[in-house]
């Protein structure tokens, strides 16, 4: 047994591995425990969801032939199997569209790598709903603080992709805490962490969002499993790669910082700036769904009324959405759909053959995408501007400055449970999906998340 004594480490490092092996004996503020609710509850219906989409099916197909001792659920499945291949299948349908949560400041996907992690860990363990609440929260808070600390330039220039980043250690924190690991232990998973650490920008190309499911979702929740459960089996590691010469910010940091890692640890909680989408749709179309839909209603908008569009976005993330060749993340496609059909849905963003309906392209062909660095440093940030010139000779303008699900305009809970319930009921019924929400709103009071197995089983 490899000595476990304490050893000279970073203050960050101290601070940080201290702060996630007390994690379970350390109650999170009412409002805190409320929000995190509310984003398990929209990770495990993006988990149901995706399930059932390309990068869910193959996700689950592909773990279910490595077989295994059975220690926790594929959602969506009948599947029961070892915690890595559950936290893997489970991250990848959580992120196999774009219906997951967002945020902002840590610039990544938060719940589709956090939660299937820390879900797996609580199944394998028999943690409580509280256990569960606790670690997620948790995971938010290291995975949004260690890119954050890192020093990423802006989006379409950075060399290493965050949404890749922040999932690993976030993940792998929260298990962590699970596993209620000392100090000491808690910095070796953190150096599996760091040793595993991946992500290039290039997930921008692909077209069939399988790989960015992997990259954003399946890759950080896996690698965050296995980091823990090495160190549960006695894997020794180096004692803080946050310090030395070489370490994580030497490798990976552009303009590090890594005070950002403990800054107001403790107090404040990144779940609390993470958003919920009410658009299941790339984060940069956000706004411009909400702009479209507001002069839709507004002024009982048609396509046939639209003879030019001018959508003007930040000029950090407009090549994240501009012509894409996937639905759900192409903004000229999404807005010519809206105002061809006077809503989106989530069946009609997923739809590819829509692509080359002959109605929507009339609509696409009509819009200009035009990049703004105004809108780029604007507060608070994701603003869209609509612009519709009509065929009668009016000018409609909307400007989306606080999108809907954000911590700014946060979505109320009814549409919260509305949102979850139209994802999940095409899998598990509408019986099932309303008992699962009533579970998930009441999970502190939880003995076993292994309870929710039958509710998340198919």
């Amino acid at each position: 047994m490899p000595d476990l004594s304490s050893t000279e480490v970073s203050p960050e490092s101290a601070v940080l591995s201290d702060y996630i092996a007390g994690t379970l004996d350390r109650d999170l503020p009412a409002e805190v425990t409320l929000k995190t609710k509310y984003h398990v509850l929209d990770t495990l219906a993006a988990i149901l969801s995706g399930s059932r989409l390309r990068a869910g099916r193959l996700a689950a197909s592909y773990v279910a032939s490595t077989g295994g001792n059975p220690e926790a659920t594929v959602i969506g499945t009948s599947l029961v199997l070892p915690v890595g291949s559950a936290a893997l299948a489970n991250g990848m349908a959580g992120h196999a569209d774009e219906t997951d949560d967002s945020h902002l400041a840590g610039r990544f996907h938060p719940g589709c790598g956090i939660v299937p992690a820390a879900f797996a860990i609580a199944e394998q363990h028999d943690r409580s709903g509280q256990d569960l609440l606790r670690a997620v929260a948790l995971g938010y808070d290291i995975g949004a603080r260690t890119t954050m600390a890192l020093g990423f330039s802006r989006p379409d220039t950075a060399r290493h992709s965050t949404h890749s980043l922040a999932p690993a250690f976030g993940a792998a924190a929260a298990a962590a805490a699970l596993l209620h690991f000392e100090p000491i232990r808690v910095r070796h998973v953190l150096s599996y962490s760091a040793q595993q650490a991946s992500g290039i920008p290039f997930w921008q190309r692909d077209k069939e969002h399988v790989e960015k499911a992997f990259d954003f979702g399946g890759m950080g929740a896996r690698n965050g499993v296995a980091a823990a459960t090495m160190v549960a089996a006695g894997f020794s590691a180096v004692d803080d790669p946050f310090s030395g010469k070489h370490n994580l910010f030497t490798a990976f940091g552009e303009n590090p910082d890594p005070s950002r890692l403990t800054e107001d640890l403790g107090s404040r909680f990144e779940i609390m700036r993470a958003s919920i989408k009410k658009w299941c749709v790339g984060s940069p179309i956000q706004a411009v769904l909400d702009a479209t839909t507001i002069l839709i209603e507004t002024h009982g908008l048609k396509a046939e009324h639209v003879r030019r569009m001018v959508i003007t976005m930040p000029d950090d993330r407009i090549h994240i959405v501009d012509n894409r060749t996937m639905p759900d993340v192409c903004v000229q496609h999404l807005a010519a759909l809206a105002l061809v059909d006077g809503t989106i849905t989530f069946e009609s963003c997923h739809d590819r053959e829509r692509m080359s309906d002959p109605a929507v392209l009339d609509i696409r062909r009509r819009i200009e995408l035009v990049p703004s660095s105004d809108l780029t440093v604007a507060t608070p940030a994701r603003q869209a501007i609509v612009d519709i010139e009509t065929a009668d000779g009016r000018h409609l303008r909307h400007h989306a400055k606080a999108v809907r699900g954000t911590p700014e305009n946060p979505m109320e809970v009814h549409e919260i449970q509305a949102k979850a319930l139209d994802l999940m009921t095409p899998i598990i019924g509408s019986n099932r999906a309303t008992e699962l929400i009533d579970r998930i709103l009441k999970l502190e009071e939880l003995p076993t998340v292994r309870d929710l197995r039958p509710w998340l089983a198919v």
